[in-house]
């Protein structure tokens, strides 16, 4: 029998219950682009109405938000303690870092605040008119949406200025890394942003990147320790390239170059504002617009294409696809390249195809393509592609979502529309849409659910209108942020842009503002399992979390064990008995149910300072058994000589592997409420515990409290005969199963 350490116990009970709010550190989420935050446990199809949910508050802002807003938890801000942090840029060069839950007091101002020009010193963002074009007004600065890294405490921002000295002007595009506690440059930064790449365009057999050509107009994509940013032109003007350039993201030295068109011209890569998706591959999807297109005949020019690129040696044209009738959109102007792609989930697949994206441009046409085959340029037709569906959209600008084994689309001039995505089969029709219409440039959809419930569809409109829809049923609007204008109205609206669905509220950029969302009658509590996420059932001894607002003053978490019972000024009780707690935030406590707490119905109540804030009613039985998980589905497991079980570090069938869990009920040998268990005795959990692996029943060496902490439990197991790879594992108690996880085997 093994037994982890303890310091392997803390760093797994560290890493994992006490994981608090979503961040949203990139364009649409993540990098698929799918659009799709499934851990929003706050709002709800029953709460999102006009009586319910609104507007907050808006913080003002110097310019336009072409950018989404981005969301890191627990961000100790220097002085000013721990808070989460809405991160938010202009098109005045600035950026902005607010609390996310409070905007009372000191919070009432931007926790920090950078601005990228010096007009005394002639550096100033770019009047649109230098552009010789009218697509982003009045002026250019900060256009596509950043990207944060939490590990390091990095933004990652774009700015472009027009700097004059000496009666003549420069134009730069710089690539900036923020401390996202200060705002402060990281060491190295900014860098401005050059590029050269083998051709035979303008210059010769060279092409070199002439800054004033260009808008960095995609979000930011974050890989594998490199930043990559994208640009467009300004409309169609002149002669530029679609260019993707990537970056160290620690030392900011430039490490890849891709050009799309080296022996064309145009081509750029604009997606009104999508950033490039990537997959757990680490290829890169783009999508270019109008441009040469010669490939097929050797002419090595990829203009109105989708664009597969290698990244893990430099940027490689892996695959690309090209409609069929990519001429006649080139001469129309109804480029593919006006909107990005979103990478599905593998249940939309198939067996042939389980790897599939979506996207659309301003035609109108719905392409479904598979990512292991884009399917390159067929004349006549696109039937090398999975599907190609005419007109059924108005153009497409921004992005698409997937969700659940949907797609949806927010064409201009056109209702906001569902497409089910089935065994890699498009539906001819949408599934449900919106009652309403919108006008130009439609709209780009954002989906919060809870896994695969409690689905809702955001956009924001022209008219200058939050829109909130059962995502299950698109003829079924929620809330919009004109049913109640006196309180609700937002001031402006800025096109293709994103609102942000994270942590119960709604963060939207406009004209001069950043308008926050959320539930107007005080908290609503949501309980669930810290482990498995099931919703109010737990079990004596559990560990829990507490969602809602306003719960704690501070983040913090325990200083250690016994846990404390009051923690950030919060107290929790259940069934009317103080609860021990691990973690408390504004929007998350996570709680060690009493072992006294007896079966049947029980209110949890979280109160601040003495003051009821919120509560709800959890179901109290003998198990509910939770397994913790790390990304991707990885079971918390540590293999016989305790490191952490993973697919780069398997476990060899026949050894004994630890897996943490909550909620595996009554225990041999008691231990208080709050207190760290035992390593001698051990505290055997009394029910049956069984487990399989890969389908395989699976022997249970141990099964009880883990030594050394409160409220988690270690259930050993031996690996049975089960081929190499990750494996599907389950654990059960008294019959009960709990969640199921991954375990590399080997």
């Amino acid at each position: 029998m093994i037994l982890a350490s303890v310091r392997v116990v803390f760093m797994l009970a560290a890493m994992l219950p006490l994981g608090a709010q979503v961040n949203v550190l990139t364009y649409q989420y993540d990098n698929s682009r799918a659009g799709a935050n499934l851990n929003e446990t706050l709002l709800t199809p029953a709460n999102v109405n006009q009586s319910q949910f609104g507007k907050l508050v808006s913080f003002a802002l110097d310019g336009y938000v072409y950018g989404q807003p981005l969301y890191v938890g627990n961000v100790n801000i220097a002085g000013k303690g721990t808070h989460n942090v809405v991160l938010v840029a202009t098109e005045h060069d600035s950026v902005y870092a607010f609390d996310a839950d409070s905007h009372a007091g000191a919070n009432a101002a931007p926790l920090w605040h950078v601005s990228f020009i010096n007009p005394a010193a002639g550096v100033t963002t770019v009047p649109y008119a230098d552009t010789g074009c009218d697509q982003i007004v009045p002026e250019l600065g900060i256009t596509s949406t950043p990207v944060a890294d939490p590990a390091s405490g990095t933004v990652y921002v774009v700015a472009m200025t027009k700097e004059s000295a000496g009666g003549s002007a420069t134009y730069v595009h710089r690539l900036h890394a923020l401390d996202i506690s200060s705002g402060a440059e990281h060491q190295g930064s900014p860098v401005a942003i050059q590029a050269v790449y083998p051709g035979t365009g303008e210059g010769g057999s060279t092409l070199v990147f002439a800054p004033r050509n260009y808008k960095q107009r995609p979000g930011l994509l974050l890989l594998n320790g490199v930043v990559y940013a994208a640009f467009s032109s300004h409309c169609d003007s002149g002669t530029y390239h679609g260019w993707l350039m990537g970056y160290d993201a620690k030392t900011l030295a430039q490490v890849s170059v891709y050009n799309n068109t080296p022996n064309g011209n145009q081509g750029s890569f604009w997606e009104g504002g999508a950033a490039p998706a990537a997959d757990a591959n680490s290829n890169i999807y783009l999508v270019a617009g109008n441009g040469t297109f010669d490939y097929p005949s050797a002419g090595g020019d990829l203009g109105e294409s989708y664009i597969k690129l290698a990244s893990t040696q430099g940027l490689t044209l892996v695959d690309y696809f090209a409609p069929f009738n990519f001429s006649a959109l080139d001469d129309a102007d109804l480029d593919v390249g006006s909107a990005g792609v979103a990478l599905c989930g593998d249940e939309a697949g198939s067996a042939s195809h389980p790897h599939l994206m979506v996207g659309a441009g301003k035609e109108g046409r719905i392409y479904v393509l598979d990512r292991d085959n884009l399917g390159k340029w067929q004349a006549g037709a696109d039937t090398e592609i999975v599907a190609s569906l005419p007109g059924v959209i108005g153009g497409l600008f921004g992005n698409p979502a997937y969700f659940n084994k949907t797609v949806y689309f927010g064409g201009s001039g056109d209702n906001l529309k569902a497409f089910s995505l089935v065994n890699a089969t498009l539906g001819n029709s949408p599934s449900s849409q919106s009652s309403a219409a919108f006008g130009y440039p439609g709209s780009v959809p954002s989906i919060s659910a809870n896994g695969v419930s409690n689905g809702i569809a955001w956009v924001l409109e022209s008219s200058n209108i939050l829109h909130a829809y059962d995502a299950s049923n698109l003829g079924h609007e929620l809330y919009n942020s004109s049913q109640n204008s006196s309180r609700d109205a937002l001031d402006s609206y800025v096109k293709y842009s994103v609102p942000t669905i994270a942590n119960g509220k709604a963060y939207v950029g406009t004209q001069d503002s950043l308008a926050v969302f959320g539930l107007l009658a005080g908290p609503t509590l949501a309980v669930a399992n810290a482990a498995s996420g099931q919703a109010a059932i737990t079990a004596p001894g559990s560990i829990i979390s507490i969602y809602g607002s306003g719960m704690a003053q501070a983040t913090l978490p325990a200083a250690g064990l016994p846990l404390p019972t009051t923690l950030g000024g919060a107290t929790v009780t259940i069934g009317g008995i103080t609860a021990p707690i691990f973690y408390a935030s504004p929007v998350q406590i996570n709680a060690q149910v009493p072992f006294q707490a007896t079966a049947g119905s029980a209110a949890v109540v979280v109160k601040l300072g003495g003051n009821v804030v919120g509560s709800s009613n959890v179901t109290v039985q003998g198990v509910a058994p939770g397994l913790f998980l790390g990304s991707g589905g990885q079971a918390a497991a540590v293999n016989l000589d305790g490191s952490a079980n993973t697919p780069a570090n398997p476990a060899e069938v026949g050894s004994v592997i630890a897996v943490f869990m909550t909620g595996l009920g009554p225990v041999d040998h008691a231990v208080a409420t709050g207190a760290a268990a035992s390593a001698n005795p051990l505290s055997h959990v009394t029910g049956t515990v069984s487990a399989s692996i890969g389908g395989q029943s699976a022997q249970v060496a141990f099964a009880g409290l883990a030594p050394g902490f409160a409220g988690l439990y270690q259930v050993n197991v031996r690996v049975p005969q089960v081929g190499a790879g990750n494996q599907p594992l389950g654990i059960s108690v008294n019959g009960v199963a709990g969640n199921s996880g991954l375990v590399g085997v080997r």
